[in-house]
């Protein structure tokens, strides 16, 4: 009796972890397709670029705005960019634009950070002479 019990324990257990990871992306796409904001506050077009690659999960798109060598901080710690990049794009996205303020690079908004939550972040792109984004700091928003 109690091997039926244990078995019929980790069979519901493993079916709740599946069902809790399908019901994250469910949600996740349902912001993205829902959340068609008003992005004419970005007055920069390659941050515009950026900006619809990384809600739209085109990591190649938003990577090709960038440096080869660019670089990024989270919250002041450096961290590594393309890594970041490629996990976060299209699963951590932004719900509103608040302000974009030095020339249109700099954007703050409320941010879904996947397992982290919700909350108040900016992005900062930091652009060289020829349009390129060598540096990106992230982090939360005051």
């Amino acid at each position: 009796m109690k091997l039926k019990t244990i078995i019929f324990f980790l069979i519901c257990s493993s079916l709740t972890a599946c069902g809790q990871n399908k019901t994250q992306k469910s949600e996740t796409k349902t912001i993205q397709k829902n959340n068609k904001m008003d992005t004419s506050k970005l007055t920069n077009e390659t941050v515009k670029k950026a900006f619809d690659a990384w809600q739209s999960g085109d990591s190649k798109t938003f990577l090709s705005l960038f440096t080869a060598d660019a670089t990024m901080t989270d919250d002041g710690n450096p961290r590594n960019f393309q890594g970041y990049v490629k996990d976060a794009c299209g699963k951590e996205i932004f719900l509103t634009i608040d302000t974009v303020t030095n020339d249109g690079k700099d954007i703050k908004g409320n941010f879904k950070a996947g397992q982290w939550g919700t909350f108040p972040v900016f992005f900062k792109f930091h652009q060289n002479a020829d349009g390129k984004f060598y540096k990106l700091d992230i982090g939360q928003a005051n």
